[in-house]
């Protein structure tokens, strides 16, 4: 399968590199390019792409309120946030939009690539260690609904797993504290994903700390 991509920056020369290397990569080609918001939400209707890659911000409607009006137009689209500084708090917010994770607009033609391919095979593009940094700053501003009806239909399992996701483990290492197979884990968090009605790992985990489920700690922890 070709993943389709459409560009949404409001800078041309920023899309013209992005466009050179992703039309060069096997199996990726660039569907269409969008200057604002306003544009991207109109060419992801018509054009279908599997992946935005979104700048946050630009002229009209910036890449937040796009994000959101993506997510919310039940298109199977993907937005990929790129941004200049990884702990914008832009970027916190386009994650919370419904965006699958964010790139450095100074990542390698490599990072760039992978960065597509792991969004349009339905992965979260964002490593635990940012993951934990982001909630970290940004948990004091967040509502707590200790209530939350999606929350409760997760099995004591789910919740286990999900606390331990919000903590920053990989799936592997989700398998060794649990003695699971990553096979079973994966079937777990497909659970935890549908009951609680996101696309990936950082929604689920932004979820949680929506929701009063698991709070900031002060120890670092490690991550693989």
């Amino acid at each position: 399968m070709t993943i389709r991509v459409l560009l949404c920056d409001d800078q041309a020369l920023v899309r013209d590199g992005f466009r050179l290397i992703l039309n060069a990569a096997d199996g990726i080609d660039v569907v269409g390019e969008a200057g604002d918001g306003a544009e991207a939400l109109e060419l992801t209707k018509r054009l279908l792409p599997h992946v935005v890659l979104m700048d946050v911000r630009m002229p009209v409607m910036d890449g937040i309120e796009a994000t959101r009006r993506i997510a919310a137009s039940g298109v199977d689209t993907r937005v990929l946030i790129l941004t200049t500084f990884d702990l914008d708090e832009y970027v916190y917010e386009a994650l919370r939009a419904g965006a699958s994770g964010f790139l450095l607009k100074d990542v390698t033609a490599p990072q760039l690539v992978e960065g597509v391919r792991v969004v349009a095979a339905g992965e979260s593009m964002l490593a635990p260690t940012v993951t934990r940094r982001l909630l970290e700053r940004f948990a004091s501003t967040l509502p707590v609904s200790a209530a939350s009806p999606r929350l409760q239909s997760l099995t004591d399992r789910e919740r286990e797993i999900l606390t331990l996701l919000a903590h920053g483990l990989s799936n592997a290492e989700l398998g060794s504290r649990l003695y699971l197979s990553e096979p079973t884990i994966k079937t777990h968090l497909s659970s935890i994903f549908r009951k609680l009605g996101v696309r990936d790992r950082v929604q689920a985990v932004i979820a949680a700390y929506d929701a009063g489920l698991v709070h900031p700690e002060p120890t670092r922890a490690t991550f693989g």
